[in-house]
């Protein structure tokens, strides 16, 4: 029997906190897991922080848990994960929760033609649409209070170039939302279509199963994490 702890780092996406995982977490505890967060630097104001500064984060973090580790990425959050797993030696796998999964040399931008934002924003405020887009299937309450913490993002998170592409050299899953509004649609494709991800599983409704079936997100976990 592998006594080893169910360790997983939780990397949040764009314009969230590692606050975002509040719900999820009791539900992951529940199936043995040691829950750990960050809380990425891109989402601080400072214009000047980009991916390169939230994959260091992340790395930090990685470095600081004891034993092996399970790595998941939820949209924006896929990437610095991307960046950094693969220089932390304890990383078992990843799991990209409708997450992208980009090639050496892309930035975020660079499967859509480029920035959807003007060139000269250096911050990126919350889209109006993000509560319709995001959390349509997410209890009202708790939609509206999500909302309400989200923050600016550095335009930098989406404009650096990934240098490396962690899901190339670990087993990595991506669990793709079946009514997902918020991620384009060119991201999931690709990774299927190229089986960028070891395995693929999908779950209901949209964006954030975090918040709006964070019980049957944790199920998920388990279980890809099991099979990877």
């Amino acid at each position: 029997m592998n006594s080893s702890p169910k360790n997983i780092l939780l990397v949040h996406g764009a314009w969230h906190g590692a606050w975002c995982w509040d719900e999820l977490t009791p539900h992951l505890e529940r199936h043995g897991w040691r829950v750990f967060t960050v809380d990425l630097p891109s989402t601080w104001s400072d214009p000047e922080v980009g991916m390169y500064d939230d994959a260091e984060v992340v790395g930090e973090a990685l470095g600081a848990i004891d034993g092996p580790v399970t790595v998941l990425g939820h949209s924006y959050g896929g990437v610095p994960m991307s960046e950094a797993a693969e220089t932390a030696p304890n990383v078992e796998r990843l799991i990209y929760l409708a997450a992208q999964m980009l090639e050496v040399g892309e930035a975020l931008v660079t499967p859509l033609g480029g920035p959807w934002f003007p060139a000269d924003w250096r911050m990126v405020p919350v889209p109006d649409q993000i509560t319709d887009a995001a959390y349509f299937d997410v209890p009202t309450e708790l939609a509206a209070a999500t909302t309400a913490r989200l923050r600016p993002q550095s335009a930098r998170a989406f404009t650096d170039a990934q240098t490396r592409a962690s899901w190339q050299k670990l087993p990595s899953a991506l669990i793709a939302c079946d009514d997902d509004r918020n991620i384009p649609e060119v991201f999931i494709k690709r990774a299927i279509d190229d089986e960028m991800p070891t395995l693929v599983r999908r779950l209901p409704g949209g964006h954030s199963p975090f918040l709006a079936r964070p019980a049957e997100l944790a199920d998920v976990i388990d279980e890809v994490a099991a099979a990877l």
